[in-house]
């Protein structure tokens, strides 16, 4: 199987990020000048040079702090898993005691920034280059993108519709803006309206993905474009509901596009599901957005759930683990559910080796299976794992955007209007290998949205949020299966608390705080309560 990975080596890296990255963290928003012998007047001459500015836009992507652990940190708010090992900050943030200057917290804001930053250099200067126009288009459609994905992330995570308003949105015309000079919109629907109007740019620009070659799977693309833009329709809808309509257009747009999206689904639902969860198929129908990954890098969420020090055979991290109430949602004879989770004494393949699972560190007496298949063969290290167990990447693409998950925004955006939403939400359960729902129910949808994205980056805390649903069910506490002897995966077990009742309060929780470096060095208000 070939693996097409978008990577930079550290000449090409280096020229570029002296181009599009800034002089010091304090100048995190505007200072923008080139440093070093590279410069825009010597840079942006050649289409090798508007290549390698296009590239560096993926970089951030396989970075631990946005989606190897960072933005999953907050993700880990959830009813769905526990943190898994002691480490105060990211408890704090579970507990939603944060401060503002926890560590593991601090680069995902500033990160995404980075991105729009590069961004705006390409808008900026590759409109005036002399190159071919079909690859002039496609990099100015990918700096689209990857503006409006990256203040995608940070606008639901730290904005809102009133009590702290929105994130400061910096494009090519305000970029050079001194630092202490950006403003918070006053509601996150600007945000929102940008983001949208940057991903339909992108939409017009960018090939649909069955054009790209090898070499360039993992660049961004129209169903992206058009995915994300029915996402954010979705999260806006929370504020104003006439946005519904917007969503189910633009996941018709998806299913329309002529690249052919569609389930993985040959009627063998424990198969399908398993297999749909590897690198077998990350390239195939369903996988809309990802992070492009290898036994050489990428994310590095697969070994960070993993059980840590990995049985011995592995330096598996042993965070993001499964509650019991998850376990729990799912319905009998749900495929998904072992494809996903692991239980005392389930089979699995681990180095070539048929293991039942059991485990000594899990405080859930849970994990996460969905990210292990790479793990399977005896030869699996240096060849779908990464020799480093520093950097626990593999083969798999971990997924940012499935095509279920656009079936699922259609459906809910059809129940949120009073219509039928039964079409596209049992495309999913039937690959799960369920019946049938008849005119299935707002809390229809949030179980199959649960089940069929657990564990992802699909945002299960946020879903929670916009609901409205935060404060209740983060008002009961988390059970594992606390098992006698956890060496034995026979040992019996009884159901316990794990993770304390928790106070969410929703006119603060509802979004995270800015961190302090960030609101120091651009001037804006921190998020209120916090």
């Amino acid at each position: 199987m070939i693996k097409s990975i978008i990577k930079l080596t550290k000449t090409t890296l280096l020229a570029t990020s002296m181009v599009l990255t800034v002089n010091s963290c304090s100048d995190e928003f505007t200072n923008l000048e080139p440093i070093g012998g590279v410069s825009t007047g010597n840079f942006w001459k050649s289409e090798a040079d508007a290549i390698q500015a296009s590239n560096s836009l993926y970089h951030e992507m396989q970075a631990q702090n946005l989606f190897g652990r960072g933005f999953f940190w907050y993700l880990n708010a959830s009813d769905d898993m526990v943190t898994g090992r002691i480490r105060a900050d990211v408890d704090n943030a579970k507990n939603f005691i944060m401060n503002g200057d926890e560590g593991s917290y601090k680069n995902m804001y500033a990160d995404c920034y980075k991105v729009i930053r590069r961004a705006n250099f390409i808008l900026a200067n590759v409109p005036n280059m002399d190159i071919n126009e079909d690859l002039k288009s496609r990099i100015l459609g990918e700096a689209y993108f990857m503006r409006g994905f990256s203040a995608f992330w940070v606008a639901h995570m730290y904005g809102d519709n009133g009590t702290n308003g929105g994130v400061p949105i910096v494009t090519v015309e305000n970029m050079n803006a001194p630092a202490g000079s950006f403003e918070r919109p006053a509601s996150v629907t600007e945000n929102y309206a940008q983001i949208v109007e940057d991903l339909k740019a992108a939409a017009d620009l960018l090939p649909i993905f069955t054009t790209y070659g090898d070499a360039d799977k993992g660049r961004a693309h129209k169903d992206a474009a058009l995915a994300y833009i029915a996402k954010t329709y979705l999260y806006w809808a929370q504020y104003d509901n006439t946005k519904y309509a917007d969503a189910v257009t633009y996941c018709d747009a998806v299913t329309n596009s002529g690249s052919g999206r569609a389930l993985i689904d040959t009627d063998n639902p424990a198969e399908d599901y398993r297999l749909l969860h590897s690198a077998l198929k990350e390239w195939d129908t369903e996988y809309i957005w990802s992070v492009n990954s290898s036994a050489d890098g990428g994310s590095i969420l697969t070994g960070v759930m993993l059980e840590n020090k990995g049985w011995g055979s592995y330096n598996g991290w042993g965070y993001f683990q499964p509650t019991e109430e998850l376990y729990n949602e799912y319905e009998d004879g749900d495929a998904r559910r072992a494809v996903t989770i692991l239980k005392f004494g389930d089979e699995f393949q681990y180095f070539g080796e048929t293991r039942r699972y059991q485990s000594e560190n899990s405080l859930s007496g849970f994990q996460f299976n969905k990210y292990m298949y790479e793990f399977r063969d005896a030869g699996a290290i240096g060849t779908t794992v990464n020799t480093n167990g520093d950097n626990p990447t593999t083969a798999y693409n971990v997924p940012l955007l499935r095509y279920a998950e656009v079936l699922l925004i259609k459906a809910e955006a059809l129940i949120m209007q009073g219509q039928n939403g039964d079409a596209p939400l049992n495309l999913v359960r039937n690959r799960a290998g369920l019946a049938p729902i008849s005119n299935a129910t707002i809390n229809d949808l949030k179980h199959e949205r649960r089940v069929e994205l657990a564990g992802e980056f699909a945002n299960r805390h946020f879903d929670l949020v916009r609901w409205g649903d935060a404060q209740t069910v983060y008002a009961q506490p988390l059970h594992g299966r606390i098992h006698t002897d956890r060496a034995n995966p026979d040992s019996p077990y009884s159901s316990e608390i794990i993770w304390p009742a928790r106070n969410f309060d929703p006119n603060v929780n509802h979004v995270w705080p800015i961190p302090n470096t960030a609101v120091e060095s651009s001037g804006i208000s921190q998020n209120k309560g916090w």
